[in-house]
């Protein structure tokens, strides 16, 4: 911030003390302008007592005091705090290494140190709802309007999918959303080294845009643990119509406890539960319409393709269907356990997770098959599957020599973007709306 220059009287300065700069305020500089032509081109700059302007020429004009005023704050830093230009692309985490936990494993130890002490004086752990089974009634309208907005998301994206072509690769995760499919090598598969990590293009699903994460249902969430025998007794649904059933959603297909008594614990062992309760068979009708649209298995055919009239509309509701989710989801967690496996995709809604030795990622035979439990982030329980984003659908595919100048937005996000929905702004920095993408030849002068 330049400083403002103020006149200073010839009484404060004293011509006989040459390169000295004297001042009688000790937060205050006094320097020298120097006699320049007004055709001649010079750069202003400030310079220390024992340094002259110009060597050889002790001409003055004048003198200056530079009084130091504070930096002006900018209007604008609070919304360029809000709203950052562009953000960097989410990471892509190593699978030979276990996921970061969500909680810093310092706050874990202390928390696991307090209950191993309290529970060595015979202290009952002090339990809050809904950690004691009891629900909370404040979440119960929040889990109906996410379930409600889950099946708006379900019908909206197998709507859209007729309209919008979405193309999966065969042999990875990878999906893009245009006319054409990309050609970024950066195919994991086994066979991408014979296509020199070119992608291997298909038609996509309505689950390469929302991922299926499922769940075990459970009618008592605390009562016995899921064991690897008893695996098939339990009903598989999606993730989030489990967090909503344990948050208070009644379905009568898929009942849940609900306690009057809390659940006591000293330590890690539960001393009442209310007793074990015999637990119904799991449902296995398919004639109930209320179900299917709770998932999103055979989606794409129990939804005609929408008039064409009606796809930016349809677009709209989707896009807020999925932020409800999302804010939903990530409320409820807060409050409601759900675990998730640090080196698979696997998601158990609950105080703590099942016995099922179904893991096979990194290091899985030192761990028999099992599961390593932690706490789940919402990205686990309702992945946001995130893609490239293409400025012009039906324009050229993208290139991997111009990967650093395009974004990336979740697939709803960027399937409900090309029907016509607005997008809001959180997603706009890391699609990188702002960044013109160069030609191909004009890629390597950019700095």
């Amino acid at each position: 911030m330049l400083s403002k220059p103020l006149a200073l009287s010839s009484a404060l300065w004293d011509p006989s003390q040459k390169g000295e700069h004297t001042s009688v305020f000790p937060s205050i500089m006094v320097f020298k302008r120097p006699q320049v032509s007004a055709l001649r081109s010079y750069t202003r700059g400030f310079k220390s007592g024992h340094e002259r302007l110009h060597k050889g020429r002790p001409i003055m004009l004048g003198n200056l005091l530079c009084a130091n005023q504070g930096p002006k704050k900018d209007v604008t830093t609070r919304k360029q705090e809000a709203y950052p230009q562009n953000v960097d692309l989410p990471p892509m985490l190593p699978k030979k290494k276990k996921k970061p936990y969500p909680i810093p494993i310092k706050k874990l130890k202390q928390a696991a140190r307090e209950d191993k002490k309290r529970a060595e004086m015979n202290i009952e752990k002090p339990l809050d709802p809904p950690k004691n089974g009891i629900l909370v009634p404040d979440l119960i309208p929040i889990a109906y309007e996410v379930l409600d907005a889950w099946k708006v998301l379900i019908k909206g994206v197998a709507q859209l999918l007729h309209v919008i072509p979405v193309y999966a690769c065969s042999e990875c995760s990878e999906v893009h959303v245009a006319q054409t499919g990309h050609h970024i090598q950066n195919c994991l598969g086994r066979t991408s080294s014979s296509r020199r990590s070119f992608h291997s293009w298909v038609k996509g699903s309505i689950t390469d845009v929302i991922v299926p994460i499922e769940s075990y249902h459970l009618y008592d969430p605390f009562g016995r643990r899921i064991k690897h025998d008893t695996r098939f007794e339990y009903d598989r649904i999606p993730a989030v119509v489990e967090l909503c059933i344990q948050a208070g959603v009644e379905i009568p297909e898929y009942p849940s406890r609900r306690r009057i008594r809390p659940v006591r614990m000293i330590g890690k062992k539960v001393i009442d539960r209310g007793g074990f309760v015999v637990e119904p068979k799991p449902w296995r009708s398919t004639n109930s319409s209320s179900l299917v649209d709770l998932d999103t298995y055979g989606a794409y055919g129990r939804f005609p393709p929408p008039p064409s009239s009606d796809v930016a509309r349809i677009a709209q509701e989707t896009m807020d269907a999925y932020e409800i989710v999302r804010w939903g989801v990530e409320k409820l967690m807060r409050k409601y356990t759900v675990k998730a496996c640090g080196y698979c995709s696997e998601v158990h809604v609950g105080p703590w997770g099942h016995n099922v030795k179904l893991c096979g990622e990194f290091k899985h035979q030192w761990r028999d098959g099992k599961h390593g439990w932690q706490d789940a982030t919402v990205d686990e329980v309702f992945p946001a599957n995130y893609v490239w984003h293409a400025q012009d659908p039906k324009g050229p595919p993208l290139r991997g020599a111009l990967k650093r100048f395009y974004g990336k937005a979740p697939a709803v996000v960027e399937v409900c973007m090309q029907a016509g929905a607005q997008i809001p702004v959180k997603y706009k920095p890391m699609m990188r709306l702002d960044i013109v993408v160069p030609e191909s030849e004009e890629a390597r002068l950019v700095a």
